[in-house]
Formats: structure tokens, C-alpha cells, sequence
């Protein structure tokens, strides 16, 4: 079993690039710099190149839950509803508890599902040896 695991943040509520961003399809659901692909699918796109893909879950609430299956293609099973997703420690321990449930030897990356990251080689190459190092024993 592999134990490098990745959950994110997908439970922002869309106020801070209103008008694009509205409640209903905050900005990780959205192609803000017109590169195809929105926030939340860079984000899984990054790490699938350093964690098993059904080794990352995404926190979210379930007015949004839909909209991360359809945009990322996963499973419905690795979207995690949280129904305190508006407040941040909830969302970070409900994911992570729910990660060492399954695997108790996990080791795991929690990030936002929101950020716009430049280098992604470099950041890539810095979560796949953080990963690595912090899963020997």
C-alpha cells in the first residue's frame, strides 16, 4: 500500500474574485488565467504526479461536491463532505482523520485547492520528496 496521501481544500464560498466568483461556483471552479483548466484541476493535476491518484480526497461541502466529481472525473467516494466546511481546522482534521482511518500509516499533504503556482516543476519536485522523506520509517 502506498501511504503518500493528498487532501485539499475544495470549500471556498466564491466572495473574493465576485463578480466571477459567486456561492454557487467559487474561483477553484473557474479558469481564471485562460489556461483551460480551472484552479481545482491544476491542483489535482499537480498532484497526481507525486501521490496515487486514489490517494487524493478533496474536502468540500456538499453544495459543491458535484461540481469537483464533474470537473476532476473521480470518484464521488473520494470527494469528502464536510458539513462544517466553512470553518478551515474542521475541514483540515476531518479530512486527515478520515485519511488515517483508512490507512493509519498514511502520510499526508493538506494544501488549498486555489492557488496559482508558476513553477509547478519545482513545486512538484519539492511535495514529491517531502512526501518520500516523510514516509520512510
Amino acid at each position: 500500500m502506498d501511504n503518500r496521501y493528498v487532501h485539499y481544500n475544495g470549500r471556498r464560498i466564491g466572495s473574493r474574485f465576485w463578480p466571477l466568483s459567486r456561492r454557487e461556483r467559487p474561483k477553484q471552479f473557474l479558469d481564471i488565467v485562460g489556461s483551460g483548466e480551472t484552479l481545482i484541476q491544476q491542483t489535482y493535476r499537480r498532484f497526481i504526479k507525486s501521490c496515487p491518484e486514489e490517494n487524493i480526497f478533496v474536502v468540500t461541502n456538499a453544495e459543491h461536491k458535484d461540481i469537483v466529481v464533474e470537473q476532476l472525473g473521480i470518484d464521488p467516494s473520494r470527494v469528502l463532505e464536510s458539513l462544517f466546511a466553512g470553518i478551515l481546522p474542521h475541514v483540515l482534521l476531518y479530512g486527515t482523520f478520515r485519511i488515517l482511518k483508512e490507512n493509519p500509516d498514511a502520510v499526508i499533504a493538506v494544501t488549498p485547492a486555489d492557488h496559482l503556482i508558476v513553477k509547478e516543476e519545482k513545486f512538484t519536485d519539492v511535495i514529491q520528496k517531502l512526501l518520500m522523506n516523510c514516509s520512510r520509517k
